[in-house]
């Protein structure tokens, strides 16, 4: 009876080991269930070997009435394709048909939110986009620079998931703008941002974000950023349904260029729909 006791006692003691070792390291997953909240990044990035297809709609203001159909008539769109490399690292693609714009973006979490043991109280993740307007040149006969056509994204995206239903965001951003139209506008703009996504049951979640653009950086008629949202998770598939008042899908124009006034109820109906594909690795 002595061998047997010494073994269940051996197996209890290395249970509770590698419990304590679990607790340790017990790391908190889908701080936010996709990549994006509405418009701006989310935390989140691609597991590794995942290529995320997304298609977003932006369409006209509710407010021009029923001769556009409530602003259905009208629409900007982005295609875009992101790829994990790591599931730590994802970089992306896409092109917008608003000022017909290429855009790529690398995006790398830094530090993820844990419990237990040596406990890590937020998710970080960095965000750097590079995006250049390909219109033709307004007057041909003039010296272009292609540099002019550039804008450049750099942010920092720091997130807690408070509990299973609620999930807090602050997004720190500069946005620098090769060229501007007017001397009044800054090259630089710095904003700072706040998303929350709050779980209302298992599939459907609301989700929010607000850029709050510093004084004395835009031109007159632009607004700060605001957007809410409805998302629902299907397998393979996250639908998101928003009403905001920008219609540009890239940084550059959500945060510097957004000209309608919400308080005068000028929204714009918009989705986004993403789809994930597992192009190599283990399985989840």
């Amino acid at each position: 009876m002595a061998p047997r006791m010494i073994r269940n006692l051996t197996i209890v003691v290395l249970l509770c080991l590698c419990s304590q070792v679990i607790q340790a390291q017990y790391f908190i997953h889908k701080t936010f269930r996709d990549t994006r909240v509405v418009n701006g990044h989310s935390v989140e990035t691609n597991n590794e070997g995942v290529a995320k297809f997304i298609i977003s709609h932006r369409f006209g203001t509710i407010s021009s009435g029923p001769s556009e159909f409530f602003g259905l008539d009208q629409a900007t769109m982005r295609i875009g394709m992101d790829y994990g490399i790591k599931d730590w690292a994802t970089v992306g693609i896409g092109r917008s048909t608003f000022e017909k714009t290429l855009d790529g973006f690398v995006k790398v979490r830094f530090l993820r939110q844990k419990s237990g043991e040596k406990s890590i109280p937020i998710t970080l993740t960095g965000f750097s986009s590079i995006a250049v307007n390909t219109l033709p040149y307004p007057d041909p006969t003039r010296e272009n620079y292609f540099t002019s056509r550039l804008f450049f994204t750099n942010q920092i995206l720091i997130a807690r998931k408070f509990s299973d239903g609620f999930s807090l965001q602050l997004m720190p951003t500069m946005v620098h703008r090769n060229l501007v139209g007017t001397l009044v506008e800054k090259n630089d703009v710095f904003s700072c941002g706040m998303a929350f996504r709050y779980q209302l049951s298992r599939s459907w979640a609301l989700s929010g974000e607000y850029y709050y653009v510093l004084p004395d950086q835009l031109a007159a008629g632009r607004y700060n950023a605001a957007a809410l949202g409805f998302e629902v998770e299907t397998r393979g598939h996250v639908f998101q349904f928003q009403f905001g008042n920008a219609i540009g899908m890239v940084e550059k124009f959500f945060i510097t260029e957004t000209s309608s006034d919400i308080t005068k109820g000028d929204f714009h109906f918009g989705f986004n729909i993403t789809r994930d594909f597992k192009l190599r690795g283990r399985k989840y």
